[in-house]
């Protein structure tokens, strides 16, 4: 983290907040030593009051209570002000070690106080146990901390209890409050995907009006999602995602709609690295993909699965043990995208690889053909504007004699601007386009009729 990126006016009122946490902490310390332990209050936690400050702004949007303040700024501590935290360092002397209570354990690098589930509930609760069990509530999947990613509880290993879990804030949450800056993941095997990014806008896009309607009820749902998150009676009937397969050639626009799709609507889309996903061990896909969708949940993504056929594949009869645990797979697959509560693209050349249980789950499927010779001449026209071009290019007649994609026009306009470059010519000639277009048809085995 750059420290020039972090703005000190962002960082103050997660300041003012730890200096209440503090006088909340000696509070406790001192109430909780005395027999019996005192009755006292805390004091109120300072009123949100700048707007513009990202802390702020989700303590209010989400209307934090007393506890979930503490819990979120008790993660805050060990990066912020460590020493708040000192406290939890004393000794019980008729025993020679620190106090079960507080919880806690040393953290190695910088020998500071990492809290504990313990050291939560001490904080909260004292000697109170029935309080004790609430905590079960706040860290559940339900909770908007969990479902947010914001926080998180780290095992020390498989056999530790919930109440040893080590707090943890989210890295990427914690910077967007002290930043402001947007929080985008970055690739890793945690996270194997990376932003799908786009100069065009959704007019550009060259599709039959079949496609575009199909297209227009995407945008419907991403317009009215809100709603039906929010209706209880909606909820009943629709599921809170969106599946849709585009399938067709490569190079007739899949990847870009989805990228235009996200940007029209503001939305963060994320191309998936499959390679990272599917393994040959058993179980390790379908981990790899449930962690992955858990990363994204709640967070307003598109998730575009690329060549979806090597992840979704058709079931097969069951011969062996191996024919089972790979049909038992897919179906977690279908059931794992089913819950996801974003809108989920899968792209493929070929549909009938796409196991058909799962097309059946699809609210759209969209074709993606060749584009027709009026399309091409549209997608000529819009690919030439921004280049000069000689009087000789003619592009109705390019468009009738090459059935190619929009990804090969573009190709074969790169490849003629080179080109010309090469020979030192303003224009692109029809002798450059066309040689583009007969190197692009190369490539797929084509030849001109």
């Amino acid at each position: 983290m750059e420290i020039n990126s972090v703005s000190e006016k962002l960082i103050q009122p997660i300041l003012r907040d730890l200096e209440w946490l503090e006088d909340l902490l000696n509070l406790r310390i001192t109430a909780y030593f005395e027999e019996p332990e005192n009755s006292f209050t805390f004091p109120d936690p300072p009123y949100p009051k700048d707007m513009n400050s990202p802390y702020d702004q989700f303590i209010s949007k989400l209307n934090l209570d007393f506890n979930e303040r503490v819990i979120l700024l008790m993660s805050m501590v060990p990066l912020l002000s460590p020493q708040i935290f000192d406290c939890f360092f004393i000794q019980n002397k008729s025993i020679g070690r620190p106090f079960s209570e507080f919880g806690g354990v040393e953290a190695k690098s910088h020998k500071g106080f990492i809290p504990t589930v313990e050291t939560v509930n001490f904080v909260l609760n004292g000697k109170n146990v029935i309080k004790r069990l609430d905590l079960y509530k706040i860290f559940g999947e339900d909770h908007a901390f969990s479902k947010l990613q914001v926080l998180s509880l780290t095992k020390d290993s498989d056999t530790t209890s919930f109440w040893s879990n080590r707090l943890t804030i989210n890295e990427d949450f914690f910077y967007h409050l002290i930043s402001g800056e947007k929080i985008s993941p970055k690739f890793s095997s945690e996270f194997p995907a990376k932003e799908l990014f786009t100069p065009l806008e959704i007019n550009d896009l060259v599709l039959n009006r079949q496609l575009m309607d199909e297209l227009n009820l995407i945008l419907n749902w991403i317009k009215y999602r809100e709603e039906i998150k929010s209706s209880p009676t909606l909820r009943k009937s629709f599921r809170t995602g969106y599946r849709a397969l585009f399938y067709g050639p490569p190079g007739t626009g899949k990847s870009l709609t989805a990228a235009i799709l996200g940007k029209n609507n503001d939305l963060p889309v994320y191309r998936i690295d499959l390679s990272q996903v599917v393994s040959k061990y058993i179980g390790e896909t379908e981990k790899n993909l449930s962690r992955l969708l858990d990363i994204a949940e709640h967070k307003n993504w598109v998730l575009f699965f690329d060549e979806a056929d090597s992840l979704f594949s058709k079931r097969t009869d069951i011969s062996d043990s191996k024919d089972k645990y790979a049909n038992q797979g897919t179906s977690f697959l279908l059931q794992r995208l089913e819950e996801y509560d974003g809108l989920v693209i899968l792209a493929t050349n070929l549909r009938p690889n796409i196991d058909r249980a799962f097309v059946r789950r699809f609210q759209s499927i969209l074709y993606f053909s060749l584009p027709t010779v009026d399309e091409r001449m549209k997608l000529w026209t819009n690919a030439l504007k921004n280049f000069q071009v000689a009087s000789s290019v003619n592009i109705k007649k390019m468009a009738e004699k090459y059935e190619v994609s929009g990804a090969s026009i573009s190709n074969a306009i790169q490849f003629a601007w080179l080109s010309s470059k090469k020979d030192e010519r303003e224009e692109i000639s029809s002798l450059d386009l066309e040689a583009g277009l007969l190197r692009e048809m190369a490539k797929e085995g084509r030849s001109v009729n």
